[in-house]
């Protein structure tokens, strides 16, 4: 199956109602799915601030990339690593690691597909082309234009 082009004019619609719901208060129920990461600008020094959906594995947060290392959040991150992190009411500062190596993304990716088949299943089909249930080796290939990144957290707080 051939994959079908992402509309990133889209994304950012959906990422600006995710900020939205934070700010009014619904961090407790997207945050289930959606966290804020906050990264520094490695240009402007700026705070950037990305919706991005995660999992929680251990304490730390496993942030995937659909623009792998293409992406400003990513990129950011390879400037500065210190980041941080609003999840539901929690507020936490981290450590960010960019992970590129094929076999630990294809962990995150098994992760991912054990925990929602049908979701992850979706987008292995519709934007890399692959089937819903890639094998080991189709999911290291992938990783060849991927990335995620691992937050690891440093000092909590509650808002």
């Amino acid at each position: 199956m051939k994959p079908i082009a992402f509309n990133w004019s889209r994304m950012k619609t959906v990422q600006k109602i995710h900020r939205a719901l934070y700010a009014v208060g619904l961090g407790t129920l997207i945050g289930r799915i959606i966290l804020l990461l906050t990264t520094t600008g490695r240009r402007s020094g700026l705070k950037r601030v990305t919706p991005l959906q995660y999992e929680k594995i251990g304490e730390d947060y496993y942030l995937g990339s659909a623009r792998g290392l293409k992406s400003d959040w990513v990129r950011n991150i390879e400037i500065n690593p210190q980041v941080e992190v609003r999840v539901g009411a929690k507020y936490f500062h981290g450590a960010a690691e960019v992970v590129t190596d094929p076999s630990r993304f294809a962990d995150f990716i098994e992760t991912r597909l054990e925990r929602h088949p049908f979701m992850i299943g979706l987008i292995m089909e519709k934007a890399h082309g692959l089937p819903k249930r890639p094998s080991r080796e189709q999911l290291e290939a992938l990783a060849k234009d991927e990335a995620f990144v691992i937050v690891h957290p440093i000092k909590f707080s509650e808002n």
